[in-house]
């Protein structure tokens, strides 16, 4: 039988799916330099790297992350196989996740060089459909709210933002003496506050207070966060 994904457990999945059928597999995105086929097989390595790492700590039988290197194989696939592989890996991920139900939610697994709670490993994905699902429609509005929604901020800021901040300091070149600080806002939520010198990287959320340096909304907030331009 056929590979089902658990659209209660992604209900992101849908979405994505129905975007990337109503565009040639070439076509271009938001995410720079890359095509529609290029997030697939993107979104098959995501899935399949989850499941795997996830599924190794359950086991006992921890595994390192591995580098993007491990969506060569379904980059030489063909539409179709590409497309079917991504739906098995969907599945398989929904199975380990739901396993991962099993275990206390505030367990920490290694990912990429840090750690997430278990919840997370299915939320990652979870985002990684949302934010990839913008990349494909644009500035659609059902996909800018999914981006609003207020858990894509929690996980962008809590999961992820460490490496991405850290990623992107480096990239800067800060000298010993400098600094940057950054306040985010949005209406009706907490700022999100980001500092950064030449040895040290924070982001957290806080109450607004004093003057933001930005002031935007929280589907855009997220995008930048993730350094879309």
């Amino acid at each position: 039988m056929k590979a089902q994904v658990d659209t209660d457990r992604f209900p992101e999945w849908r979405p994505f799916a129905d975007a990337v059928a109503r565009r040639h597999p070439d076509t271009g995105t938001w995410c720079e330099a890359w095509t529609v086929r290029d997030i697939v097989a993107h979104q098959a390595g995501n899935a399949e790297e989850l499941a795997r790492v996830l599924a190794g700590h359950l086991a006992g039988e921890p595994v390192e992350t591995r580098g993007f290197d491990r969506e060569i194989p379904f980059r030489a696939m063909n539409d179709a196989d590409l497309w079917d592989a991504l739906i098995d890996r969907m599945a398989l991920l929904g199975k380990v996740v739901e396993a991962g139900e099993a275990v206390p939610a505030d367990t920490d697994v290694g990912w990429t060089g840090r750690t997430m709670k278990v919840p997370q490993f299915g939320e990652h994905m979870r985002e990684e459909l949302v934010l990839h699902g913008w990349d494909v429609t644009g500035d659609d509005p059902a996909a800018q709210a999914r981006l609003g929604e207020a858990w894509m901020t929690d996980h962008s800021v809590f999961a992820v933002g460490t490496p991405l901040l850290a990623k992107g300091a480096k990239q800067l070149g800060l000298d010993d003496d400098e600094r940057i600080e950054a306040r985010l806002r949005v209406p009706d939520a907490d700022d999100v506050v980001l500092t950064a010198n030449a040895d040290s990287t924070t982001i957290e959320l806080a109450a607004a207070e004093g003057d933001p340096t930005l002031e935007t909304d929280a589907a855009a907030r997220v995008l930048l966060l993730w350094g879309r331009r």
